[in-house]
């Protein structure tokens, strides 16, 4: 993994790709202004894992280029089972923002790849400068939860 900062269209393309993250519609133009600066682009190896099944959330991701597969275990003595492919534009990792939970998957990389990344602890000053954004992104991470728990349950 290489972590390198982001220019000018890197920063144009990521800012459109945001907001149509439900998580960032909360946000105003400034309080995205002051995010901006702290994402990073990294790259990853082909079957190199970005986070894995249970490891303490501390990011969000967004694919720039590449592809990734999310693989998902229901139990100690099952096997791990592919539940999604994302491709440029998608995202992942977004609760990690306001919640150091476990991550429910393992994320691996089906080729070489470039993530836009946020990290959970540079994304907290938004959140303490702005109460009203933090309310409605834990409305918004409240919902997240009851559907992905009612979808794992079926």
């Amino acid at each position: 993994m290489k972590r390198i900062p982001l220019k000018g269209e890197q920063l144009g393309t990521l800012a459109h790709m945001l907001r149509r993250v439900d998580f960032f519609s909360p946000l105003t133009v400034g309080d995205m202004d002051q995010v901006l600066p702290y994402i990073m682009s990294e790259t990853f190896a082909p079957g190199e894992n970005i986070f894995a099944q249970g490891e303490p959330g501390d990011a969000f991701y967004i694919v720039e280029t590449g592809k990734v597969e999310v693989w998902l275990k229901r139990g100690f003595f099952s096997f791990s089972k592919m539940v999604a492919q994302l491709g440029p534009g998608d995202i992942f990792g977004e609760m990690a923002l306001i919640s150091t939970d476990p991550r429910n998957a393992t994320v691996t990389c089906a080729e070489a790849t470039k993530l836009f990344v946020l990290v959970a602890a540079d994304f907290q000053f938004v959140l303490k400068k702005n109460p009203q954004t933090a309310a409605e992104m834990q409305r918004i991470a409240e919902r997240r939860k009851f559907r992905d728990a009612h979808l794992t349950n079926q």
